[in-house]
Formats: C-alpha cells, structure tokens, sequence
C-alpha cells in the first residue's frame, strides 16, 4: 500500500476515534475543563497525530494507548463525582479574592494573581470601581463571579414589590424552511396555527429561515431574503412607560415620607434612587 494511502486511512481512523472518545467522556471536555481533563485532551490528541502520521509503528498499540487514556479519564471522572476528596485534589477550590468588600491579599498570592490582574477581569464584568464589589469568586475552571453591593445591584421588579407573569422559553419553531413540528407541541400550539400566522404575513415555510416563538408567545421571522423587520413600539407607548417609570420614583418618595420605620424609610430611599438611575438610562429610548 502506497505511504500516502496509509496516511488518509490512518488519519480517518484516528478522527473517527476522536469523535467517539469525545462523545463517551462528555460535554465537559468541550465547555470548561479542569486541569487533568485539559491534560488528557492535549495527550489523546497528540496520540492521535502520531497514530495518523507514524507509519514505522504498529497502529494497534496506538489504538491501546488511546484506549487506555480514554478508560482511565472515564474512571477518573466516576471517582471525582462520589469522592469529594479527590474531586478537591484534581478539580481544585473556588477562592474567594474578595470578601465583604475588602480584598484578601493572602488568597491573591496563593492563586498568583496581581492586582493588576483582578482589576482586569473585573472590567470585563463591567465594573470599574471595587467599592462596587462585595463578594468576588475564582472558579476552578479560572472564572471570576462577582457579587455587587445590594445598592449598586440592578433593579428587579421584586425590589419593587411588584409581581411578574412566568416568562416562556423562546422556542424555534422553523429553522430552514422546515417546520419543527415536535417544537411545536412541546409548547403546546399546532401546525394549523404557525401556518395560520404565516398566512396572515403572506408567506410561505419555503420563504423562512428562521422563525421563533418568543417568550410573549408572538412569532419572530427572518427570511431567505434578509428582510429584516423590526419591532416598532408606537411613541404612544414609549410615552407611556416613561409616565408609569416616573411614577413608581414619586409613590416610592411618598413611602418614604409616609413610613416612620426608619429601615423601611431607606429601603424606600435607596428603591427610588435606583430608579431613578434606571429611568435615566432608559429616557433615550422612550422619548
């Protein structure tokens, strides 16, 4: 058999083990990987290379030591998910860079991070002051999660004492050109409705690419022909909110006078300056 040959036919072999090594140790080597699974990656990979291109080899002791790789990752990943030991030995600790809004220099130097550092990936959450900052978090996997100072947390309608309606999983209901029947049943509408809206815009499922149930149960399309169409919210209604946004700030400062808690006096302070900065980032887009 000619070199070249060989190599095609290695080479597809070793892909198609790849593929299947990939699939049997999970999603988890594809999203964030701990440090062994980040080792093992990189050695079946280069076992695999080799495999492709090492035609002085024999190619059955490549597949046993792919194998062999493949079995102990497997035993290994069983082992961390019953021991919490081993699974802290292998996977690591969360660390906690800052607690209470002061920063913990020791747990700095253990994870060999600089100031500069920490500052860095804070900006990348978008925060620029660490007097913002209450809690922050070092993953295993390397990822900052920071908790913010309840003042400086966004406003939610439950700080507001207000109720909201469960909002729904936006679902793809056409993708292609074809209808997604099972999509469609799982939330509950039918082939005759979808096609029913369809009709309503003229159009056709040949015509679609993408179509979506949003999560206020209207349909959103994008066609072949990249006809975009937008969303326009009459003026009526931006006006509208803009009037009820305000005057949710002006009850929130009238509980705030009326009330003789002192407690609920500042809760009612800090809800309606909040409020107030949310209505200010907003006011270019309902006016």
């Amino acid at each position: 058999m000619p070199p070249w040959i060989e190599i095609i036919l290695r080479t597809l072999s070793a892909i198609i083990f790849l593929f299947i090594v990939t699939k049997i140790l999970g999603k988890r080597q594809l999203s964030e990987l701990s440090l062994f699974e980040y080792i093992t990656g990189i050695t079946i990979g280069n076992l695999a290379a080799s495999l492709s291109i090492d035609l002085d080899g024999r190619w059955y002791q490549g597949v046993a030591s792919l194998a062999v790789w493949t079995l102990v990752a497997m035993g290994i990943e069983y082992i961390t998910l019953k021991s919490k030991r081993l699974r802290n030995v292998l996977d690591g600790k969360s660390t906690i860079l800052i607690k209470n809004g002061d920063i913990l220099e020791e747990n700095l130097g253990k994870e060999r991070i600089t100031v500069d550092e920490l500052m860095e990936q804070l900006r990348y959450k978008n925060i620029f002051s660490l007097s913002d900052v209450d809690t922050a978090i070092l993953e295993q996997n390397g990822t900052l999660n920071v908790l913010l100072k309840k003042e400086n947390q966004p406003l939610t309608p439950k700080m507001l004492g207000m109720t909201v309606e469960k909002e729904l999983f936006p679902e793809v209901v056409i993708s292609d050109g074809y209808i997604m029947e099972d999509t469609l049943t799982s939330i509950g509408l039918s082939k005759s409705w979808l096609q029913s809206e369809l009709k309503k815009r003229r159009l056709q499922e040949k015509d679609i690419f993408l179509a979506q149930v949003t999560s206020s149960g209207s349909l959103y399309i994008d066609l072949y022909q990249d006809k975009i169409h937008p969303v326009h919210v009459d003026a009526g209604e931006k006006n509208l909110l803009y009037t009820l946004l305000n005057k949710c700030e002006a009850d929130l400062a009238l509980m705030q006078l009326s009330t003789k808690d002192p407690k609920e006096k500042e809760i009612y302070k800090q809800s309606a300056k909040q409020l107030q900065r949310e209505i200010k980032n907003l006011k270019p887009y309902l006016k």
